[in-house]
C-alpha cells in the first residue's frame, strides 16, 4: 500500500508536498505499530511455529498489503496477506470458525499466512543459511527456488523482500527515532556537495563515491565509474548525519517512517516503485517539489522534480536504526 494513498496521482502528490513545504532482528513479542483491529490476530498467529513471530508477521502484512484487507495485485494476489488463489485453495484455513475460508477476511487470512509460513519453513528446513530468511524468500519466490539455489535466490525482488521485512520487523514499536531537522539539513548539505558526481550502478558508500559493480537490470555496469547510484547517495548523505541506512532503496524505505503529504519536510526520502518490494529509486527531498538524486546511468547527481518518474510511491523519514541485511 502506498503510504501517500492508493490511487493518488503523481501530480496530486507533488502538489501536496509543495504545499506542505541482538543476533536475531525479529522480536518475539509484538512491538510494531499495527492497526488495533488486527493486533490480537497477529499476536495469536505469531506463535504458530518457532520461525514466525508477531513482529515478523506484522512486517510481512505491512509489506504485502499495508494491512489492506481488500488489496488486489495485478498478478491476482488477494487480501491482506496477498495469497494467490491456488495457494489459498491449498493453505487457506477457517481462522474464525464460521465455516468459511475467506481470503478477504483478515480473521482467516492472517492465521492462514502464519500457518503457510510455518509450512514453507518446514519445506526449506534443510536449506543452508538463515531459516527465517529462507522462509521469507520461499513465501515470495516459492520453496522450489530456495531449494534450487541453496538459500535466498538471486532474484532482486526476493532479496529486497527479505531485507525489507527484516528491517520492518527490527524497528520495534516506535520505529526508532526519526531524523531530526539538524540531521536532515546535514544530509541535504552532504548530497549537495556531491552534485555533478557521475552515476555508477552499485556505487557509493558511507565514505563517499566508489567504483560500482555490474550489472543493472538493463545491463548497465558501474564497474568502470566512481560515483553513486540512487541509494548509495542517500546512504552517504545520512551517514554524514549519523544515521546508518541499508544499501538498497527498498530496504531504506523499510527502515524509514512513512510520512503523510502534509507532514513532509526537507531531508525526507522520496521513493519510486509500484509496491514496497519493487521500489527502484530514491532521492532526498529538498522542498518545493524538488529532490537531489542520482537518476540513472549516463547522468550525474542533480536536482530533479518529484514528477521526474510516474510511479512515486511514498515519502518516508529515516530512523536511527541500524538494520541487518541478508
Amino acid at each position: 500500500m502506498a503510504a501517500l494513498g492508493a490511487g493518488a496521482t503523481v501530480a496530486v502528490i507533488v502538489a501536496a508536498l509543495v504545499q506542505a513545504a541482538g543476533d536475531d532482528p525479529i522480536g518475539t513479542a509484538l512491538s510494531m505499530a499495527v492497526p488495533a483491529e488486527y493486533k490480537t490476530l497477529i499476536e495469536d498467529a505469531g506463535d504458530t511455529c518457532p520461525e514466525v513471530s508477531p513482529n515478523l508477521l506484522a512486517a510481512l502484512l505491512t509489506q504485502e498489503s499495508g494491512f489492506n484487507p481488500k488489496a488486489s495485485s495485478p498478478v491476482g494476489a488477494q487480501g491482506i496477506a496477498q495469497f494467490m488463489p491456488s495457494t489459498w485453495e491449498t493453505h487457506g484455513i477457517d481462522g474464525n470458525g464460521d465455516g468459511k475460508r475467506n481470503v478477504w477476511d483478515p480473521e482467516d487470512a492472517i492465521p492462514s499466512s502464519a500457518t503457510y509460513l510455518c509450512a514453507i519453513a518446514e519445506d526449506v528446513k534443510d536449506v543452508p543459511g538463515n531459516r527465517q530468511n529462507n522462509m521469507l524468500a520461499a513465501y515470495n519466490a516459492g520453496s522450489g527456488a530456495v531449494q534450487k539455489y541453496g538459500g535466498v535466490p538471486p532474484y532482486r525482488e526476493t532479496q529486497n523482500y527479505v531485507r525489507s521485512i527484516n528491517a520492518l520487523a527490527s524497528q520495534g514499536g516506535d520505529g526508532g527515532k526519526t531524523a531530526t531537522a539538524d540531521q536532515a539539513t546535514t544530509a541535504i548539505k552532504a548530497a549537495q556537495g556531491m552534485l555533478g558526481t557521475p552515476y555508477s550502478w552499485g556505487g557509493g558508500n558511507a565514505k563517499g563515491p566508489s567504483r560500482g559493480i555490474c550489472c543493472s537490470p538493463n545491463g548497465s555496469t558501474g564497474s568502470g565509474t566512481t560515483g553513486f547510484d540512487c541509494s548509495g547517495l542517500t546512504l552517504y548523505a545520512y551517514a554524514k548525519a549519523g544515521i546508518t541506512l541499508p544499501r538498497t532503496a527498498a530496504a531504506q524505505y523499510a527502515a524509514s517512517q512513512p510520512v503523510k503529504p502534509g507532514q513532509v519536510k526537507p531531508g525526507d526520502l522520496v521513493f519510486y516503485g509500484k509496491s514496497a518490494t519493487s521500489i527502484h529509486h530514491v532521492g532526498i527531498y529538498v522542498g518545493s517539489g524538488w529532490m537531489i538524486d542520482a537518476p540513472r546511468p549516463g547522468t550525474d547527481v542533480r536536482y530533479s522534480p518529484l514528477d521526474t518518474m510516474t510511479d512515486l510511491f511514498a515519502v518516508a523519514r529515516p530512523t536511527t536504526h541500524t538494520n541487518k541485511e541478508i
